[in-house]
């Protein structure tokens, strides 16, 4: 169970007695004190909505369709150390990589591409907090800023992480990719709460403020990187209040529409750096928007790239206007969102819709790309399409919605050669649907 997040009032009473009507003012007193002065911060308020942050209460929906708590537990940790510590030909995607000063480190890997992204990285450090997995969250994130981390002030990509490197640590690209560092702020904030902070790169909280304020104000920069020139800026717009998909100049006008995290930017909002959290704020609400923009208002699918306004952005890649590999997350993404504020209950329309769609395409045989309007364009049924579908009944409100998570229940853990993306949204959605995946906020 995570910190109980709740600001507590103190009442220090006086040693010594005093007279019944003194007293009694005082009693009067601390009551509008408690009452005004500091409210409970969990206390369902508007402002802090209906989900588990008020109610510290997560669906089990695995327990819903009748799985004892040990049978959770246990597939849970078999996906784990399968993933984490299997065979490392056909199982892990986790590998140790040696010391350096600041102690162990490890990658994990897209074994499909022979690279490390910050994509797995930060979604390898977001399970470990959850699972309380100190040692592997520490050695996940000393590779990450040893190798990835780029430190150099005059550097285009100054205080990002390269979202691409080979597994030797040399770079692929030294640009950022900002869902990588959505999800490495989210799980140091996590770990700061859960674990309390350390020295150096493991003092969580002051990292993820850093990594947080960047993001949101680093200035242009032009220069040379290995690549080419390059001309980087911050990661968000700041007239629209959401996340850009590259904070290259002129690469950076548009977004995807998988890496709105509104569930996260309710969190920064009132834990980040405090001049910035209005603005998180705001970025919440502005991504629950984009979300029925965005997707089509038949099927539900959104795209896997899009403008601001939730059209369809075209891009040399052949995936970037249909509902592509990035895209499969988005649906877990609001119905997250749904479960910890209960803020938008447009996000339960946006479940019921894509699991309608999905359903009428057969729960065993759907295929994992198509055009938004619902042409399949791959037949490949990906176990982590499957994966978000569930963590989509979340939200959902139609009886069939546990049909979609029976499906992931009776999923195998994945392997082979596209174990990596398969895999790492497998046992996130696990998690998710178990129940696990919590808020970790300071005490």
């Amino acid at each position: 169970m995570g910190s109980d997040h709740r600001m507590r009032l103190l009442h220090q009473q006086s040693a010594r007695q005093s007279t019944r009507v003194t007293s009694s003012l005082v009693l009067v007193l601390v009551g509008v004190l408690a009452s005004v002065a500091v409210p409970d911060a969990r206390a369902g308020t508007k402002k802090d909505g209906a989900g588990a942050f008020s109610t510290r209460h997560y669906r089990n929906l695995f327990a819903e369709l009748g799985h004892s708590k040990k049978e959770i537990s246990a597939k849970i940790d078999t996906a784990y150390q399968q993933l984490f510590h299997g065979d490392p030909e056909t199982q892990s995607v986790a590998f140790s990589a040696g010391k350096n000063a600041n102690g162990p480190l490890a990658y994990l890997t897209d074994w499909n591409n022979h690279d490390v992204r910050t994509e797995g990285m930060s979604y390898g450090m977001m399970i470990s907090v959850e699972l309380n997995q100190k040692a592997e969250f520490d050695a996940l994130w000393n590779w990450a800023k040893t190798y990835m981390y780029i430190d150099d002030p005059h550097h285009p990509s100054y205080g990002y992480f390269s979202w691409s490197c080979k597994t030797d640590g040399t770079p692929n690209e030294e640009t950022a990719a900002p869902d990588g560092e959505e999800y490495f702020v989210m799980s140091l904030y996590f770990a700061a709460a859960r674990w309390g902070n350390g020295p150096g790169i493991y003092n969580y909280k002051a990292q993820a403020d850093q990594l947080l304020t960047t993001m949101r104000h680093r200035e242009v920069i032009t220069g040379p990187t290995r690549f080419g020139i390059r001309s980087v800026g911050n990661e968000v717009d700041e007239e629209r209040k959401m996340i850009r998909f590259v904070p290259v100049v002129n690469r950076s006008d548009f977004t995807d529409p998988s890496y709105h995290l509104p569930a996260f930017y309710e969190l920064w909002a009132r834990s980040g750096p405090p001049a910035d959290r209005e603005f998180w704020a705001e970025a919440a609400e502005a991504s629950r928007a984009f979300f029925v923009k965005t997707t089509d208002p038949q099927t539900g699918l959104a795209p896997a790239y899009a403008n601001f306004d939730g059209t369809p952005h075209p891009t040399r890649f052949s995936q970037s206007t249909v509902f592509g590999y990035d895209s499969w997350r988005t649906a877990s993404n609001w119905s997250v969102d749904w479960s910890w504020w209960r803020k938008a209950p447009q996000e339960q329309q946006l479940s019921d819709r894509i699991q309608m769609f999905f359903r009428a395409q057969g729960l065993s045989t759907y295929g994992d790309v198509y055009t938004l309007a619902g042409k399949e364009l791959s037949s490949r049924h990906s176990t982590g399409l499957l994966a978000t579908n569930a963590v989509a009944s979340l939200a959902a409100t139609d009886a069939t919605a546990k049909d979609f998570v029976r499906a992931l229940w009776d999923a195998p853990v994945p392997s082979g050669q596209l174990r990596y993306y398969d895999g790492m949204l497998y046992l996130l959605s696990l998690l998710h649907c178990s129940g696990q995946f919590r808020i970790w906020t300071p005490r």
